[in-house]
């Protein structure tokens, strides 16, 4: 029998996946714009990235286990799964459009989905809601970089 944890780890692995749509030019773009000085962690981010996508996957495998298959719980799948699409294509989008604007919406976007997720999910479980703090602490974080870039490089809004 497959198990719940094991079709939604599924697909958060196959949506992580979508960075892969970077093309070469467009990486080279982005390693060419210069950071923050306080930007020391970067070589960490993708590790970050991925404790916080398997902690929201252990949300929502919890959220789908309260309630297994009810119209409620495929909506909140379904708001997983948009918030993951949000985040994953914030690398690609912002590369490959060139804009430090886009990342900047995207990152921005997702913070307001993760805090309504959290919320929602908060009187079905403490735990799931408390799964998504990785995500709601990071998030931030990533956008104000962006933004921060921004004022760096002002011809790559």
């Amino acid at each position: 029998m497959i198990e719940s944890w094991m079709v939604i780890g599924g697909v958060t692995f196959i949506v992580a996946l979508g960075t892969v749509l970077m093309r070469p030019r467009d990486t080279m773009w982005g390693v060419h714009l210069r950071r923050p000085e306080w930007l020391v962690f970067e070589p960490a981010i993708p590790f970050i990235w991925t404790a916080i996508f398997a902690a929201g996957a252990a949300s929502a495998t919890i959220v789908w286990d309260k309630d297994p298959g009810s119209l409620k719980t495929w909506l909140l799948m379904g708001l997983y799964l948009l918030l993951e699409i949000v985040t994953v294509a914030y690398i690609p989008m912002t590369l490959r459009l060139r804009s430090l604007k886009i990342g900047t919406i995207l990152g921005g976007s997702g913070v307001i989905l993760g805090v309504v997720l959290a919320l929602i999910v908060w009187p079905i479980s403490g735990w799931a809601a408390g799964l998504l703090l990785p995500y709601l602490l990071w998030s931030p974080v990533g956008t104000y970089t962006t933004w921060e870039m921004i004022q760096l490089n002002p011809e790559a809004a």
